[in-house]
């Protein structure tokens, strides 16, 4: 009689237990998860909700350098050697739930479960691709293109074909600390692009795709 195969070990399933180094979190609204300068001792996943990141200059200057959403990693510079410190600061802008996850568990899992080297391969190298992309947008596009881009990013356009209201409210600061520019400016844009029908406020903010034009226009 043939033995029972263990069941193949799936990380999506692994990402939503809890125990072996990892720990449950549940965030409310405006809820920092760690801070610029604390210990980077674990990676992140997000099961629900969202994560800024932002970063704080010596002269007090914040920067929001991401905004991340459900099935994202965060903190993973703690597995960078001789990284000792958090580079930026997480804060939940809604109510979210967070598994956290301990350095040396996460190392344990990458050196053991390619299922799982996998998935986390893949989310360092679409956030790779996503910071070259920002830095291209905020070198040679306008406030205007960067915030539609911005916008679209959100809104999940052009994944599986349909695009999703925000998940959280995004705060026109917050906006504005992305794509580097000012309240005021942002407050502008949003309210030239309700009237040109590219999104409207229903509950959130609701992002058409029609939107893209002004992403592509030179």
């Amino acid at each position: 009689m043939a033995s029972k195969q263990p069941p193949r070990f799936n990380p999506k399933i692994f990402l939503t237990q809890i125990g072996s180094g990892r720990t449950a979190l549940q965030c409310r609204k405006n809820q920092i998860v760690f801070s610029q300068g604390d210990a980077a001792d674990a990676v992140f996943f997000i099961q629900e909700g969202q994560v800024k990141l932002s970063v704080l200059s010596q002269q007090g200057k914040e920067a929001v350098v991401a905004v991340l959403d459900r099935d994202n990693f965060f903190g993973e510079g703690c597995l960078v050697a001789g990284l000792q410190a958090c580079m930026a600061t997480a804060t939940s802008l809604g109510n979210s739930s967070i598994v956290r996850i301990d350095k040396r568990a996460m190392i344990d899992m990458l050196h053991n479960e390619p299922a799982f080297s996998e998935l986390f391969l893949t989310h360092l190298l679409y956030r790779n691709i996503r910071t070259q992309e920002d830095l291209v947008d905020q070198l040679f596009n306008s406030s205007e293109k960067r915030l539609a881009r911005i916008l679209l990013l959100l809104s999940h356009f052009g994944k599986e074909g349909k695009q999703e209201p925000m998940i959280a409210k995004i705060s026109q600061e917050t906006l504005a600390e992305m794509i580097g520019t000012t309240r005021s400016r942002v407050s502008f844009f949003m309210n030239k692009f309700r009237k040109l029908g590219f999104l409207d406020y229903n509950g959130g903010i609701h992002v058409h795709s029609s939107l893209v034009n002004v992403v592509l226009h030179d």
